[in-house]
């Protein structure tokens, strides 16, 4: 007799991924599939995309899906959760669409405590574009646009969301994850599932951070950039749930 050990989550099509290879949006898209599976709210799920990498995202999702401009997304989805209440709405971004051009939007959601779920996709780097300086670029690292490096003093330090984000008070539940270890990999699927909780209990706005690779744009290998991630990454924006509700 065979078992089943491992087959594609529900809520993803068939569609085979499009990421680069090595890229971190397929294990996080993965991430989000399951644990919505596990909720059993995919048919009752409105998906918001962004405009990047993440904006691929509409063909592996099996569920209705907006793609808004660039950085609009939680402003859009704001318009629709509102419409449609009881629906769960969530944003999928990256950080330059999030942390950039949608900086206002995404800080003003939380604020006015929106109950919306946003997956923030956060690769240092402009991905789809050329591999642009981003907000969350490390100082030092070279980009298309920083080839000697990022210049603390013309350009500040990179800009950390999840902190920010947890200081207002509509935000209920703000974490940040990574996907450079299985064990990481677990526990990213665990927030996103939490994160998820928080909006089915009505209770305001709900952000997981998810650091992120991308080896084409950083000139790496796959594997060299899930070290370059733990080795760099982590320790600048250190993981954990900065802001969390009762159960």
């Amino acid at each position: 007799m065979s078992a089943t050990v491992f087959k594609r989550p529900e809520s993803l099509t068939a569609v085979p991924y499009t990421y680069c290879p090595g890229c971190g949006h397929g294990i996080i898209t993965t991430s989000v599939a399951k644990a919505i599976d596990e909720l059993g709210i995919k048919d009752n799920c409105i998906h918001v995309s962004s405009v990047g990498c993440g904006g691929l995202s509409p063909l592996f999702f099996d569920m209705d899906t907006i793609i808004p401009m660039h950085g609009r997304a939680p402003a859009t989805a704001t318009g629709i959760k509102r419409i449609h209440p009881d629906k769960i709405v969530w944003t999928y971004q990256g950080d330059g669409d999030l942390a950039s051009i949608g900086t206002a939007e995404i800080v003003h959601a939380a604020h006015r405590g929106e109950k919306l779920t946003t997956i923030f996709v956060n690769n240092t780097t402009y991905g789809m574009t050329g591999g642009q300086m981003a907000p969350t670029t490390l100082v030092g690292q070279k980009t298309t646009t920083s080839p000697y490096g990022r210049d603390e003093s013309s350009c500040g330090k990179p800009i950390r969301m999840s902190e920010l984000l947890a200081t207002i008070e509509g935000a209920k539940y703000i974490a940040r994850c990574a996907i450079d270890t299985p064990a990481h990999i677990r526990q990213t699927q665990k927030c996103i599932k939490r994160a998820f909780e928080c909006q089915m209990k009505g209770l305001g706005f709900a952000l997981v951070e998810v650091l992120s690779t991308c080896p084409t744009n950083w000139g790496m290998t796959p594997v060299d950039s899930l070290k370059w991630q733990t080795e760099n990454m982590i320790p600048y924006f250190p993981l954990g749930v900065f802001k969390d509700y009762e159960a």
